[in-house]
């Protein structure tokens, strides 16, 4: 059989309301079945207890049809074997779990068989397992082949035994799990989490033996930007929907706004709600959206009600007290240079002049390194960052955790063991630089060089040569803040395109004192703004037009030298 889980024209769809789904049920009569009893199932919740028939959108329907539909009866083979429903909050996203995963229990053929909901808290739990039992509870039919046990949130099927769970997910329910059909709901929490992705591979491991399974993972927008298992779900099921990466055996209903629809803000204007509330006048009210809305003043309160009930991704984390520069970061990232900034040695053969910036305290702590450069050609600053982490911040620092992993798979920050060796590596980069001639000098904070001192001494940078400067700090620091904000917001500030430097920018909080600013973290302990302070370390000497010591003369390069 040939079919396509890319949905590359899926702009269009979601604009005009057709389906997002691209291919027809595999199996037509396993799809009419499934969605036949799914239809039959009453949401007792609901005024007047009608059942999912009476209540849902076509959407809905076609979900389940691609579900169920993708179970060949004569190999016993799901051929669709993971799922992912990216939709807005109050869109019956815990309700058609239920729908789905009692449906499952009804066509589920192998005895003993064990259902798994997972939850990432007992909260979230109940709201799976309480409309299952009341679907089941509100047939008699039903309510006498099923067995409903309240106090272990289970549903067992009295013929074949088979049992469908909903466990509030740690590593000790999950472990030894043989289940074959699975559910995870609200995956966004579980991004949060470091040892998330093992968990659920121990949570589906079942699947292994069991050919005729399937995966579902429901969620909407996280209230911080993406991390961990949320995050690598989505950027894989949306590379899928546009194309770029060709997987058959896993399919994402990504209700979110269209590219350009995000960058005019056009989610703000109420008559755009439908795009990503496919089931607008069902269990969305559109009024009380455009009300919420409204009252939303407080940054952060509007940017929470974007992303749960309008799947509007947060980027960097824009509060009110944030850093000005925060607001054209973007625009410093260019297609152009962007792409070859990344690239450290690119980055050097672009550059007349180099200033190292260091920023680092304890174990808890990044080690920043941001090189800031002048362009041979335009003259424009340029920057490159990297950062170094001890690896017990991930055990401290468990709410970041899964941040600092995504870092460092995109290779943007090292994570180091007791050996330090960040050190040793942002050495041999400041040697690079001063063996190519471009090094200016390296700016840190004095208060935290120690042993960095010693090691810069071993390539001759050393204060006596004038090639270390302590960067002031504190409100000493504001040129240097200003002067980046304002570079940023004329274009003559150029950075590679970084995740996590745009979590640190969101990161930076500003204090004003009775005479001037200063830059702190928004939050104690977690909120890491190590490798943005390295950057304005390295501005305090850039705003003097620094020329490389060391370096060719630049009569050199003008055809004249002096004698």
């Amino acid at each position: 059989m040939e079919w396509t889980t890319a949905c590359p024209d899926w702009e269009r769809r979601i604009v005009t309301g057709r389906s997002l789904v691209p291919f027809k049920p595999l199996f037509p009569h396993e799809a009419a079945e499934a969605v036949r009893i799914f239809k039959e199932l009453r949401i007792v919740d609901v005024p007047g207890q009608p059942t999912f028939g009476e209540a849902c959108e076509q959407w809905v329907f076609d979900f389940v049809a691609a579900i169920f539909g993708a179970y060949d009866p004569d190999t016993g083979r799901q051929m669709i074997r993971e799922f992912l429903l990216l939709i807005s909050k109050k869109n019956t996203k815990s309700t058609l779990a239920a729908g789905i995963m009692v449906t499952a229990l009804l066509l589920n053929e192998r005895h003993s068989e064990e259902l798994l909901i997972l939850a990432p808290t007992i909260e979230v739990a109940q709201n799976s397992f309480k409309p299952a039992a009341a679907m089941v509870r509100a047939e008699p039919e039903l309510e006498a082949l099923l067995h409903v046990q309240d106090h272990m949130r289970t549903i067992t099927h009295r013929v074949n035994k088979a049992a469908l769970k909903v466990v509030a997910a740690d590593s000790d329910t999950v472990s030894g799990k043989k289940a074959g059909r699975v559910l995870v709901d609200e995956l966004w929490v579980f991004g949060k989490r470091p040892h998330a992705d093992a968990m659920l591979r121990e949570a589906t491991g079942g699947l292994v033996s069991r050919p005729e399974g399937f995966v579902i993972y429901l969620s909407t927008q996280s209230d911080e930007p993406p991390a961990g298992v949320f995050k690598a779900k989505l950027d894989y099921y949306r590379d899928i929907r546009d194309g770029k990466i060709e997987d058959k055996k896993s399919f994402g209903l990504l209700y979110e706004f269209p590219p350009k629809m995000l960058a005019a803000e056009q989610y703000l204007e109420p008559e755009n709600f439908y795009v990503t509330n496919p089931n607008m006048g069902r269990s969305v009210d559109q009024e009380w959206l455009e009300d919420e809305l409204k009252k939303a003043l407080d940054p952060d309160a509007r940017r929470v009600f974007l992303a749960k009930h309008l799947n509007v991704e947060i980027g960097m984390n824009l509060r009110a007290n944030r850093w000005p520069g925060a607001d054209y970061w973007k625009k410093g990232e260019t297609a152009e240079i962007g792409c070859t900034l990344a690239d450290l040695g690119a980055f050097l053969d672009m550059c007349e002049v180099v200033v190292p910036g260091i920023d680092g305290g304890g174990l808890d702590d990044l080690y920043g390194l941001t090189l800031v450069g002048r362009h041979k050609v335009s003259k424009d600053w340029i920057s490159w960052t990297h950062a170094w982490a001890h690896m017990g911040v991930l055990e401290r620092r468990k709410s970041i955790a899964p941040r600092l992993l995504d870092f460092k798979k995109a290779g943007e920050l090292t994570i180091v063991s007791d050996e330090l060796e960040d050190i040793s590596a942002i050495i041999e980069i400041i040697r690079d630089i001063k063996d190519r001639g471009l090094l200016a000098c390296v700016a840190a904070d004095a208060a935290g060089l120690g042993e960095m001192v010693e090691a810069l001494a071993e390539i001759d940078v050393t204060d006596d040569a004038g090639l270390i400067i302590g960067a002031p700090q504190g409100i000493m620091m504001m040129n240097a803040i200003k002067t980046t904000e304002r570079r940023l917001a004329n274009g003559t500030f150029k950075h590679a395109a970084s995740p996590m430097m745009a979590w640190c920018v969101g990161n930076l909080k500003i204090e004003a004192t009775a005479t001037a600013i200063r830059a702190t973290k928004q939050n104690a302990g977690d909120a890491k703004i190590d490798p943005m302070m390295a950057l304005f370390n390295a501005v305090t000497v850039m705003v003097r037009n620094p020329e490389a010591q060391g370096g060719p003369s630049v009569y050199e390069e003008r055809g004249m030298r002096m004698i």
